[in-house]
């Protein structure tokens, strides 16, 4: 994926608003609705920097139908297209909102299913020519409580468009295997490995594995602070930003996230 401006106070203030406006929603929710917000020291997305290595304000907003069915949105400040601007060519987008629906259902008391869309949506102004960033993904997982304390899952997403702006790059995909292990009450140890492929000719440089080991500590009064480690085989030459910076390295990563 290409690297990801520092952000400037009106596209902050944009993305403040925009979160806020979620939260203010879910704070008022119906029963079904629930909502997040989070603050991270660096947005990492499949291994990679969103934020040229700045934290991040987050947060979403989601309905769950009895039936299954759930629809949401989440946002986020970003910096990967922003980055790229020139004096020739300039972006200005900081911004990722994305909107996502689907369908989760169980085949029995131990295995899950999901399966539904994902849109990520990047608003901004952009140079003539340039190849959108905005993304259709659609997934489907599936997860196995291997016990009560373990809980092992599998996702699969294809682009049903070009994938964050790679030309000709629509029906790439990701794997997501996932593991989290309870190991004490309100202790949540998670590691995940990740495969990203790109379709498209001359895209296949920019395929790599990642992975992440992360402790998640959760409290009764809904916060939850979260410590990661992520890491990538991404070529770092191809995976480096105009200001110098590896935007697939690895990382450690502080969360904080309330949920409503």
């Amino acid at each position: 994926m290409p690297s990801r401006t520092r952000t400037t106070h009106t596209i902050r203030n944009t993305a403040m608003a925009s979160i806020l406006a979620s939260l203010a929603l879910a704070s008022t929710a119906h029963a079904g609705t629930t909502g997040t917000v989070s603050l991270t020291s660096d947005y990492i997305f499949r291994g990679t920097t969103q934020t040229n290595q700045e934290p991040a304000l987050q947060g979403g907003v989601e309905y769950a139908a009895e039936s299954g069915a759930y629809i949401g949105t989440w946002g986020s400040n970003v910096s990967w297209l922003s980055d790229l601007s020139t004096p020739a060519a300039p972006i200005s987008s900081s911004l990722e909102l994305d909107v996502y629906g689907g369908y989760r259902g169980k085949f029995n008391d131990t295995v899950s299913y999901d399966v539904g869309a994902l849109y990520y949506w990047y608003p901004g102004d952009f140079p003539s020519g340039f190849n959108s960033a905005d993304t259709l993904e659609v997934y489907a997982g599936i997860s196995v409580a291997a016990s009560e304390k373990i809980t092992l899952g599998a996702k699969y997403s294809v682009a049903a468009t070009d994938l964050f702006g790679y030309a000709d790059s629509s029906g790439s995909g990701y794997l997501d295997l996932s593991a989290n292990f309870v190991v004490a009450e309100g202790w949540t140890l998670g590691a995940h490995a990740g495969k990203q492929w790109i379709e498209g000719s001359g895209n296949g440089a920019f395929e790599y594995a990642d992975w992440k080991l992360g402790i998640t500590k959760a409290f009764s009064n809904g916060f939850s602070v979260g410590l990661a480690y992520t890491g990538t085989d991404a070529d770092d030459t191809l995976y480096v930003n105009p200001y110098g910076n590896k935007t697939a390295r690895d990382t450690v990563a502080l969360t904080v996230t309330k949920a409503f």
